[in-house]
């Protein structure tokens, strides 16, 4: 096994990217040459991995930010997942360890300029070495992209982690020229598709967050279940599905 450090840190509150009025904390582990072992136990107690940093929110007021997961087994695609299934019939897509080009670079830019006007994000852009330390750093051997390509041309960037026991959905960004081929629901129903191929239960979306419209659309992937309190690494995590509490 590679030799691997942890540094831990912790933020300072500061306002919620969420929730107005509400304060953000967050608390971090900077993990080089993370193992494969450990980035399952950190998915499994809510933690999110981004390049070489898993973060988990530890606010002392609010515990509005749910980890939610997907129960692929018992999961059954409606009308209207399997008729945007069907829209992408001409869609292509390629799983590969994640990689850094001017197509991604110029992507995420349209993307978030697009969200940006839509819905308000805030934008930052991204230069190579920051989308490096982001997205492709880390991968070790389980972090995955999922490349969207339509006539040969690159629509959408799906970055994943690979579990023993499912899939961890990192983020999603995607060409708003093709925005009605539904490209961000049809990319969680692929990995939904690859995770029941292979028999893998669980698609661990990160936080649910009920009265944020950016996040409250992950309820609507059913069944699921919600992980329970903060468990440490050497807590048992979990998991309950809401409806059958």
């Amino acid at each position: 096994m590679e030799p691997f450090r942890v540094i831990e840190f912790s933020t300072l509150p500061a306002k919620c990217a969420y929730l107005d009025n509400k304060l953000m904390r967050m608390e971090y582990k900077f993990i080089e040459k993370c193992p494969e072992s450990l980035n399952q136990k950190l998915v499994e107690r809510g933690w999110r991995r981004f390049g070489e940093y898993y973060s988990r929110p530890n606010c002392v007021d609010c515990k509005d930010c749910l980890s939610l997961r997907i129960d692929t087994m018992n999961y059954t695609f409606s009308k209207s997942a399997k008729k945007t299934i069907r829209k992408n019939q001409n869609t292509q897509f390629i799983i590969q360890k994640p990689t850094l080009s001017i197509d991604h670079l110029n992507l995420y830019e349209k993307y978030h300029k697009y969200m940006e006007e839509k819905k308000g994000w805030k934008h930052y852009s991204l230069n190579p070495n920051s989308y490096y330390e982001l997205y492709a750093s880390g991968s070790m051997n389980f972090g995955k992209e999922i490349l969207y390509f339509v006539d040969d041309k690159l629509v959408g960037v799906d970055l994943v982690d690979i579990l023993s026991d499912g899939l961890s959905s990192i983020y999603f960004f995607y060409d708003p020229n093709f925005a009605h081929l539904s490209l961000g629901r049809f990319s969680m129903y692929q990995q939904i598709i690859i995770a029941q191929t292979y028999n893998l239960p669980w698609v661990y979306l990160g936080y649910y967050v009920e009265k944020c419209p950016s996040l409250n659309y992950k309820a609507d992937y059913k069944p699921h279940e919600i992980m329970q309190g903060e468990p440490s690494l050497t807590d048992l995590p979990i998991w309950l599905n809401p409806e059958e509490q």
